[in-house]
């Protein structure tokens, strides 16, 4: 049995860290896009004596605890061989939710191969990505897809999700190495000072809900969390002129709209850049 799904990356701007018990309400409030370039995944199930996950990331063999910790939810104490291969279109741990997209297109795969629910895969892929210190609201964000508010924290309906009108081109542009979600998650000043300032933000794009509020209160949250080293300053200080940039929430990374062509052009000069759009269709099997 054999299925393929793709899931949409998704960059955060600014959030606010929300635990609680349940992993369902635990998450963030916060803001963001999904992208049109993501993760695929190609699942092959087979009868077996014992159950064994198998998960291959741009063709290596790779620990993939969150997939496994979503897929193995989903199993139970089913003997079945699950092989996953994932592509992934952007680099993992620069704020573009590779994490999250890979375990949730392998996740709607396989509900497809078990005749098991979206809802399924959904909550598999969030609460594995909260347990494993990975993300807290990228999966929530994915499940509304588009141009996103998080107002409230979890994964719907727990959580409440609202888009934005706009579906604009983003220029990304990758300026240093990995930057891992859980090593700021884990640290306790870093997190008051997001929660602080992330808390601000949401407040006041909801009292103003658009693309161009969204871009600048990320400017403003990375620049006052203390989250963006200098070389991450200087590339938003650049891009400035050509339209609207900040940092990829969490990575050594920047996402801007404007004058595409421009923002390329300046933002090269930091480091790689990509073009992609926003995704407004979500996760699906293909």
């Amino acid at each position: 049995m054999r299925a393929r799904a793709f899931c949409p990356g998704h960059i955060t701007g600014f959030f606010e860290i929300h635990r609680v018990i349940d992993p369902l309400a635990t998450g963030s409030r916060g803001a963001g896009m999904c992208l049109s370039l993501g993760a695929r995944s190609d699942i092959a199930v087979s009868e077996s004596t014992s159950q064994s996950i198998t998960v291959r990331i741009d063709g290596k063999v790779n620990s993939a605890e969150v997939t496994k910790a979503a897929l193995g939810r989903m199993l139970r104490n089913a003997q079945l061989n699950v092989v996953v291969k994932t592509s992934l279109d952007l680099p993992q741990s620069q704020g573009f939710g590779m994490s999250a997209a890979g375990t949730l297109s392998a996740s709607i795969a396989l509900a497809g191969v078990l005749g098991m629910s979206r809802r399924d895969a959904f909550e598999a892929a969030h609460i594995a990505e909260v347990e494993c210190n990975t993300g807290l609201g990228d999966i929530s964000a994915m499940y509304r897809g588009g141009v996103t508010v998080r107002v409230k924290p979890g994964l719907p309906p727990i959580g409440k999700v609202l888009r934005i009108d706009g579906t604009p081109e983003v220029v990304l542009a990758v300026l240093g190495k990995r930057l891992l979600t859980r090593s700021v998650l884990r640290d306790p000043v870093k997190s008051r000072s997001i929660n602080l300032f992330g808390g601000r933000c949401v407040d006041s794009i909801l009292a103003k809900p658009t693309l161009s509020s969204l871009m600048d209160l990320s400017r403003k949250f990375a620049l006052d969390s203390g989250l963006a080293s200098k070389r991450v300053q200087a590339a938003m200080a650049a891009a400035q002129e050509h339209g609207r940039a900040s940092m990829s929430m969490l990575g050594n990374s920047v996402f801007a709209v404007g004058g595409v062509q421009q923002l390329r052009k300046t933002l090269s000069e930091f480091g790689d850049t990509l073009v992609c759009k926003v995704d407004t269709a979500g996760p699906r099997m293909f």
